[in-house]
């Protein structure tokens, strides 16, 4: 299988040493041969070789800065404009999409998957942007082609919540999905009832790496509604946009409420929920018996509501390296498998 890698930061360079640190084990067990031929960054370089490119060196530019620093070996292409230059203007088989994600306009990601339509590429990725904005028209662009768009980290990074839904427990009926799915609200909501005041979370999160230096986006709650965008689609077949969906986060969350909440057995966890009749995200009060409410620090964990099985609840890493970058391993694994 030959990759097309279109980002190359945290997630990128963490599929490439897991594809580089298992070649022995996924050739002997799936028969899976990955070749990564491409990889364009916005600013630090574009590289295509049809006969591979080393991983090793390639981590080895990216740690000098810049793409630029691969050395030149036969075979070796440089000179392209931007991603969708290299997508259009060389072959793969599938096209990783990892590149920064925008939730308010799913650009220039959304370029990039046209692009990989057109020119027959499947797609892998864990851009949200995409998935949340405007892709009922790309998957059906995609089914048209014969081709895939597999994009399970996009909602629980390594957690297996999309294809829990759509495959394990395919025949049930689903009748709500809810869950905690930003970590860094998670975690700081912990720490409050731990007796950290808010400011306080929020700062130990960022120390962390949890919550970014403009947190807006986690503790206002857009992140998880961009990942209701993400369920309505998959789950439901709805094609929303952020305005369909009502979101509040956790700023106006005091301690006191968190006091109250623990006096009464209960405990605030930021929920997303989607159903056939739309999405939301807001703090909840959930009870002790809750599986959600057992959900401490930046994990993750999402519920199924269903018409066999009842409810059943998925948790586990939400965010980190390796564990996304074996979200995007297992939907390449898929297509493998399939195609």
């Amino acid at each position: 299988m030959k990759l097309m890698l279109v980002g190359f930061g945290v997630v990128g360079q963490g599929l490439a040493m897991i594809l580089r640190d298992k070649a022995q084990d996924l050739e002997a067990k799936y028969g899976f041969e990955p070749k990564i031929v491409g990889v364009a960054t916005n600013s630090r370089g574009i590289l295509y070789n049809a006969q591979g490119l080393s991983i090793d060196a390639l981590l080895t530019a990216i740690q000098k800065g810049s793409l630029e620093h691969y050395p030149d070996e036969d075979g070796l292409e440089r000179d392209f404009s931007d991603a969708v230059d290299l997508i259009q203007g060389r072959g793969a088989d599938v096209l990783v999409e990892v590149s920064p994600t925008n939730i308010q306009t799913a650009m220039p990601a959304a370029k990039h998957f046209q692009t990989a339509i057109a020119t027959r590429k499947h797609i892998v990725t864990a851009n949200k942007g995409p998935i949340a904005i405007g892709f009922s028209g790309l998957s059906q662009r995609a089914k048209d082609a014969n081709l895939q768009i597999r994009y399970e980290a996009t909602l629980m990074a390594g957690t297996p919540a999309i294809s829990m839904g759509l495959e394990a427990l395919a025949g049930c009926t689903i009748e709500t999905v809810q869950g905690i799915v930003n970590g860094t609200t998670n975690y700081i909501l912990t720490e409050m009832e731990n007796g950290l005041s808010y400011a306080d979370a929020l700062k130990q999160a960022q120390e962390l790496g949890y919550a970014e230096t403009d947190p807006t986006a986690d503790v206002e709650g857009y992140d998880a509604a961009a990942k209701v965008l993400i369920m309505m689609d998959t789950f439901f077949g709805k094609d929303l946009t952020l305005d369909d969906i009502d979101v509040t986060g956790i700023t106006q969350i005091s301690q006191e409420d968190i006091d109250s909440a623990k006096a009464n057995g209960e405990r605030y966890k930021l929920i997303a929920s989607a159903s056939a009749n739309g999405g939301k995200v807001a703090p909840i009060r959930l009870p002790l018996s809750d599986p959600l409410a057992q959900v401490s620090g930046a994990t993750n964990a999402i519920t199924f509501q269903t018409d066999l099985m009842g409810a059943v609840t998925v948790s586990g890493a939400g965010a980190g390296q390796k564990e996304t970058g074996f979200a995007l391993l297992a939907d390449l694994l898929a297509i493998h498998r399939q195609v």
